[in-house]
């Protein structure tokens, strides 16, 4: 009675292999390695992913080494663990992906998503800034720009913290008062 070339892979997982190392296995890597490099490139496109691709397809071969009958046949049998393993992950990519009738886009917003708005409010939320104190433009480009806190900004500054709370309310008081923000509230 012949023996499979190779078993299932449940097989390979009950089964534990203590400190085994192969050197037969390693000198046929270290001979095979270019040849087998080539035909892992010939079925990705991306080179990092067909040394991926052999690196996956020798592990497998590396398990099975005990249950390989014909040595002589490697080749053969690492092209074929190659090409197994390359349409797995074909079919787990192509899952992911489905036709549909319509593109699935996301309801707009009412001027929260055009950009030219952004822009214009940031331009003006700036231009607002630029006409505060200097203390107090300091004091609101740490703490909201800059996203320090409190204490952080006063230990910037050298002021107390309070300093920096009054200064910051002062400061918020005149930006909702400026007439250029009042038109984009």
């Amino acid at each position: 009675m012949t023996t499979p070339v190779c078993t299932s892979a449940s097989d390979a997982a009950t089964r534990s292999f203590p400190n085994a190392t192969y050197p037969s296995f390693t000198s046929y890597v270290r001979a095979r390695q270019p040849v087998l490099l080539r035909t892992a490139r010939s079925l990705t496109a991306n080179p990092c992913d067909a040394e991926d691709l052999l690196q996956t397809a020798l592990t497998k071969t590396y398990v099975a080494w005990e249950r390989i009958e014909d040595h002589r046949a490697l080749d053969g049998y690492v092209r074929r663990a190659l090409l197994n393993t390359r349409t797995s992950q074909w079919r787990k990519r192509k899952v992911d992906e489905f036709a549909c009738d319509e593109l699935p886009e996301p309801e707009p917003t009412p001027g929260g998503d055009d950009p030219a708005e952004q822009q214009a409010l940031h331009d003006a939320m700036w231009r607002a800034i630029m006409r505060l104190p200097a203390r107090q433009r300091a004091m609101v480009v740490l703490r909201y720009y800059e996203d320090l806190s409190e204490v952080q900004t006063a230990e910037v500054l050298g002021v107390s913290v309070g300093t920096v709370k009054s200064a910051v309310s002062r400061a918020l008081g005149k930006l909702r008062e400026d007439p250029e923000l009042v038109l984009v509230r």
